[in-house]
């Protein structure tokens, strides 16, 4: 061997040296593999066939379209028949269901083929670039705002710029005008009641006026407002707000000084509609003061303003302010909060 062959690097050498150059850039760009040709690009014949099947599955899709209408008009509403294994169905909405499906799917599908063997799919890369701009156009674009802003004379015409802000402040009010159009106003059934001032109390039993001298100490009794009979139209919407409880507790066993100051006597008037979910409330311990919801338990403390001692509930019961005039038990005003379940705009 001669000295220069010697000196030579083996081709196995050069094949590592030059793998070892590549590793050391592990994000070189690998550039695109070599472009695939597809049946239809070159074989003219296949790509005819591709055209007649996006073809035929558009024409599939007209057809379902109009047999869409067709069902609409011709099959009757009512017309039952049986499909494995869906059992007895409405044959007009398995009809409609079938063809605009088939004609919604035919227009994907044939999209789809269409892009996929007919269209060209050559891969194209563009190189990024930066997304801000350059120096100096940025520079010309803010010399340019400043001239803008000079020339308008914005900040100098106070009047004219006072003005807009104020024109574009109202005229959006427009808008909220319109939505008047989307129904009628709401209304305020969940905040009041048929309580009112000088409205009396009467038994719901016995649909006689109270007076406190009825009201037993440790009994529990049911009122509804006068007026309010069982005959009338809308009397299960009305007691279901309306409905209130009496409590005779000895005044200075009230923890309370706003209860104590809206009873008579030692007379608590309470909601009997629970603050969860809208139970009645029907069970009295006479011991405790303590009122308990038969749905879920919550309890109710009646000689501390109602409050909350057990169960899910997550408001006091509502206390009705009483008074006495002519030696009958009346309102003095509607509940202070709205009765019954919370809801979103309690207040």
């Amino acid at each position: 061997m001669s000295e220069t062959e010697e000196n030579l690097p083996s081709e196995r050498e050069s094949a590592h040296e030059g793998a070892v150059g590549k590793s050391d850039n592990p994000f070189a760009d690998p550039g695109l593999p070599p472009h695939e040709h597809r049946v239809q690009d070159i074989d003219e014949r296949a790509a005819r066939r591709s055209e007649r099947t996006v073809a035929l599955l558009f024409l599939v899709s007209m057809l379902a379209t109009v047999g869409f209408i067709a069902s609409y008009v011709a099959i009757p509403i009512d017309k039952i028949i049986y499909v494995f294994p869906l059992g007895h169905i409405s044959g007009l909405n398995f009809a409609l269901g079938l063809t605009l499906g088939v004609a919604l799917f035919c227009i994907g599908a044939g999209a789809v083929h269409w892009a996929r063997t007919l269209m060209s799919d050559v891969e194209v890369a563009d190189d990024r670039h930066p997304i801000e701009a350059a120096p100096e156009v940025k520079a010309k674009v803010l010399a340019d705002f400043a001239q803008g802003a000079k020339e308008s004379q914005f900040g100098r015409r106070k009047l004219i710029r006072n003005t807009m802000f104020g024109a574009l402040a109202l005229v959006p009010l427009s808008g909220v005008v319109l939505l008047r159009d989307l129904g009628p106003l709401p209304e305020k059934k969940l905040r009041t009641t048929g309580w009112k001032k000088g409205v009396r109390l009467v038994n719901q039993s016995t649909n006689l006026p109270l007076r406190p001298e009825d009201i037993a100490v440790g009994s529990l009794t049911f009122a509804k407002p006068e007026g309010l009979e069982e005959g009338d139209e809308d009397f299960n919407e009305k007691i279901a707000k309306d409905a209130l409880m009496l409590v005779r507790i000895q005044p200075q066993n009230i923890k309370d000084k706003q209860e104590l100051a809206w009873s008579h006597e030692g007379i608590v008037a309470y909601s009997k509609i629970c603050t969860h979910v809208g139970c009645p409330i029907s069970l009295y311990e006479q011991q405790t003061h303590h009122v308990l919801c038969p749905c879920h338990q919550s309890t109710f403390d009646l000689s501390d303003g109602g409050r909350v001692i057990f169960g899910p509930a997550g408001h006091p019961l509502p206390q009705l302010h009483i008074t006495v005039k002519d030696g009958f038990l009346e309102a003095v005003s509607d509940f202070a909060e709205p009765v019954g379940p919370s809801f979103w705009e309690r207040g």
